[in-house]
């Protein structure tokens, strides 16, 4: 059996099941193992992981009378907050505004249309972003006017059609990360703008802040920073070093707004002031800064690493719901979870029906109601001709039941349905 408890409440004997938090909460190279080394459970307790779940049928339980609570307990608790976002009202905030740019293309577009033009965006943004990132590394300064109109590229996108460059961002390769991670917080720093009701200043103000949010990777070493295997404690501590190191590459650069800069040094800050690199606590980090935290986040836990395969959409969301009094602030979050759906493109789901199928498009003006193409038929158990299921169309009476795992699946071909495209789109 599952249980969640707080990491004070770890002992050894006990069976290490996962990390209540992102994997770059903490150096250990596996999140599942039977913690019988007092050096393992020291490291683990000094890290700023809070909780974790142990699985009481490979070792020790709780004592009796220690708080812990079940994955039904959990789950029941994040689908009850889930199924309450739509009844929340939009969270206002403000950001400094940088200077305008001139009107340019937004008109909407559909799904299949905006894909095409998001997969040149990603080809671009990429080149951008490599050379921009070689710049640093040469101690040349960002050029912030190729930086601000790789952002309205991005922006207009996103205003298009919200789930395209948002979803094609994610089927980044490990070692495309480094860069194509810049381009999709972006995107979604963006989409979160625009659902925070930010106007087009802000909202670009906030693109900025998510393109060069990962700036001080530049200085560190390629070895460590795509390092395949567990880091040692030197070499994690390397890796936090990445917000300061940008911090003072875009301060020395000049011509940066000073959010951006904010945003930069401090988004690994955490509501519970257990993050880095100032140890901030709530309203001690700005807002942007928060909404940073939360689109790194995501896209991280959602790539594909050197060292760890990417979490299916759907399920990065409910893990981020079980962190979210930890780390994330709590209104932010449900605006992110609101801006790209409680299953964004990409999510592996269940139908009533018995058939497994894969979001394509996100509904307007519901949550829970998505296009899904769906596929395979579990009461067959065997693929079918696919098909587009609107849910939110007037007498459709399918519905999701669950999230599926895509690793359990394996489904060779679960991008290109959802996408379209046969080969890599960028």
């Amino acid at each position: 059996m599952l249980k969640r408890i707080r990491i004070q409440h770890l002992t050894l004997g006990m069976y290490l099941h996962e990390f209540c938090g992102s994997w770059m909460d903490h150096p250990f190279w596996r999140a599942k193992f039977l913690l019988k080394d007092p050096k393992d459970l020291e490291r683990i307790q000094a890290t700023a992981i809070q909780e974790c779940w142990i699985d009481t049928s490979k070792g020790l339980d709780v004592a009796a009378g220690t708080a812990s609570r079940s994955r039904e307990e959990v789950d029941a608790q994040i689908e009850t907050d889930f199924s309450r976002l739509e009844d929340l009202p939009p969270l206002q905030v403000t950001l400094p505004p940088p200077p305008a740019p001139p009107a340019r293309d937004q008109a909407p577009k559909d799904m299949h249309s905006e894909l095409k033009r998001a997969a040149a965006i990603c080809v671009r943004s990429k080149t951008a972003v490599v050379s921009m990132f070689n710049e640093a590394r040469m101690g040349r300064a960002v050029d912030s006017a190729g930086a601000q109109s790789l952002v309205q590229e991005i922006s207009d996108s996103v205003t298009r059609n919200p789930g395209a460059l948002i979803s094609l961002a994610r089927l980044k390769t490990a070692d495309d990360y480094t860069y194509m991670h810049s381009v999709a917080v972006c995107a979604l720093m963006v989409a979160l703008a625009r659902q925070l009701k930010l106007n087009d200043e802000q909202t670009r103000l906030a693109g900025l802040a998510g393109l060069l949010h990962d700036l001080g990777k530049a200085a560190i070493p390629l070895a460590v920073l795509n390092k395949p295997g567990k880091l040692t404690d030197n070499e994690f501590s390397v890796v936090r070093s990445h917000p300061v190191e940008g911090y003072h590459m875009l301060k020395e650069g000049g011509n940066v707004p000073d959010a951006v800069l904010d945003a930069c040094l401090h988004h690994h800050e955490k509501i519970d002031g257990s993050g880095y690199p100032d140890k901030l606590k709530g309203d001690g980090i700005s807002v942007i800064a928060r909404m940073a935290a939360i689109c790194d986040v995501y896209d991280a836990i959602t790539s594909d690493r050197p060292y760890k395969r990417g979490w299916d959409p759907s399920e990065s969301l409910r893990r981020m719901a079980e962190w979210t009094n930890d780390h994330f602030d709590q209104r932010l979050f449900q605006a992110f979870v609101k801006s790209i759906g409680i299953y964004p493109v990409g999510s592996l789901v269940r139908l009533a029906s018995g058939r497994i199928g894969v979001v394509t498009e996100q509904a307007p003006t519901a949550l829970t109601t998505p296009k899904v193409k769906v596929f395979y038929s579990t009461k067959s158990d065997l693929r079918i001709p696919p098909e587009l299921v609107d849910l939110a169309a007037p007498g459709c009476t399918e519905k999701i039941v669950a999230r599926e795992d895509p690793d359990k699946w394996r489904f060779p071909d679960l991008n290109e349905l959802w996408s379209g495209f046969t080969e890599k789109a960028w």
